[in-house]
């Protein structure tokens, strides 16, 4: 049955009312897995589900997008506020690959609460009570391995490098996995709120499990522009300020890294020309400073048709992805390798996650730095990956997803090994 038939659909009656800023957005959530979307203190928080879309499949981004739009043609919405993300809003949380068995997540929570400017509002969908809960603490949390163990993957790595010395590839992002697990249910409101205070600058997300702060912003689509940041190449950051612009100014001049970077670039380059007007490529990359690790980065603005059908956000992030940055390049072979090697299914890592709102415009970033827990919160898997190229090293790819790990273990309260 096609999710986009009209009895497929919900009506939706929305109502956004006006009120004081909200800050901190999470002190508001009643329990403790609610849906979020957050940077420099604003964004949204929901809890409760008004609707609800599960997908799978190689076209499981386009048949949101289409269901969004029918939802969006069938519901009321009243909105005192009409910013960016007030009246409908859904979130989500995408797949990275189009075998995977996993689901694929878009809903519109019950409740929503905002702020954005200074400006703060409360979304309301029908009828969403819920009892405050204290947040909760998960107790004795371990670290379990993955599908391979940190003392292989530099094998694994070796095998990436073999195969486009080879000509299978010119670049292959190789993921490995780790577990952590809890002796009580992890409260997202607590990992969250840790996220978003420690990372700033990131988007920090958590949709049906899937928590974390990502650097990377796949798409925003406002009011007839889009944006998308690219970052590819890595180095770990010191506790020495000297040392970290001495590593800063390496990662710029690294031949690697700036050639990962140039592929991961020129594929989100090639996806934006497909639906923009004009479009703005940075000639050379900057150093986005994060407090775990630096990455080589770019901002890349466009501007959509201003006449004829215009893409919604979910629309750009299905041509967007998968990007260079997570994925490889030429991207079908690049996928093919890294299912061979990785031997593991990334579930929603490295997949879409974000927010779309009734006017089709939102913001997609993917999902990195991130954990899918468990159905009983328990347990959660967390993916580091990198970008190989000829001229990787596989111990310090290791160190890489090492560093990568470091944000989501310290946010879930795993012990240093």
């Amino acid at each position: 049955m096609s999710p986009t038939r009209p009895h497929d659909v919900p009506a939706l009656t929305v109502r956004t009312t006006a009120g004081e800023p909200t800050a901190p957005l999470l002190r508001h959530a009643p329990g403790p897995a609610p849906t979020v979307w957050m940077r420099r203190g604003e964004g949204m928080v929901g809890w409760g589900r008004a609707a609800r879309l599960e997908l799978r499949g190689p076209d499981r981004i386009t048949r949101a997008a289409a269901w969004w739009r029918a939802v969006v043609a069938r519901a009321e919405v009243s909105d005192e506020v009409r910013a960016d993300a007030s009246g409908l809003v859904a979130l989500g949380t995408f797949c990275f690959d189009d075998a995977s068995p996993r689901a694929s997540v878009l809903e519109v929570p019950a409740v929503i609460v905002g702020m954005r400017g200074g400006q703060g509002w409360m979304t309301r969908i029908g009828e969403a009570t819920q009892a405050p809960q204290d947040w909760g603490t998960p107790g004795a949390v371990h670290r379990e391995d993955g599908t391979w163990p940190a003392r292989e993957w530099p094998g694994v790595i070796r095998r990436g490098i073999e195969a486009i010395e080879a000509g299978v590839a010119d670049k292959v992002v190789l993921a490995r996995d780790q577990w952590a697990v809890a002796e009580r249910p992890f409260d997202l409101r607590a990992i969250a709120d840790w996220l978003a205070t420690a990372y700033p600058t990131c988007w920090t997300y958590a949709v049906d499990g899937m928590v974390g702060a990502t650097p990377e912003l796949l798409v925003r689509m406002a009011h007839g522009l889009v944006t998308s940041r690219v970052l590819a190449g890595t180095i770990r950051r010191t506790d020495d300020d000297a040392a970290n612009l001495a590593r800063a100014a390496a990662l710029a001049r690294s031949s690697k890294d700036l050639e990962e970077h140039e592929f991961a670039v020129a594929s989100v380059a090639r996806s934006l020309a497909g639906f923009t007007e004009e479009l703005s490529v940075p000639e050379v990359p900057y150093v986005l400073h994060l407090p775990n690790v630096m990455h080589l980065a770019s901002d890349l603005a466009g501007v959509l048709p201003a006449t004829g059908p215009r893409p919604n956000a979910l629309d750009a992030a299905n041509a967007l992805h998968p990007t260079a940055a997570v994925c490889g390049t030429p991207t079908a072979a690049a996928r093919r390798l890294l299912a061979d090697l990785e031997g593991t299914d990334r579930g929603r890592y490295a997949g879409p996650v974000g927010w779309i709102n009734a006017a089709g415009d939102g913001e997609w970033g993917i999902a990195l730095r991130g954990a899918q827990m468990s159905p009983d919160r328990t347990r959660a898997q967390l993916f580091a990956g990198g970008g190989i190229v000829r001229a990787s090293v596989p111990g310090e790819e290791l160190s890489e997803t090492e560093a990568k790990f470091a944000a989501m273990r310290t946010a879930l309260g795993v012990p240093d090994a």
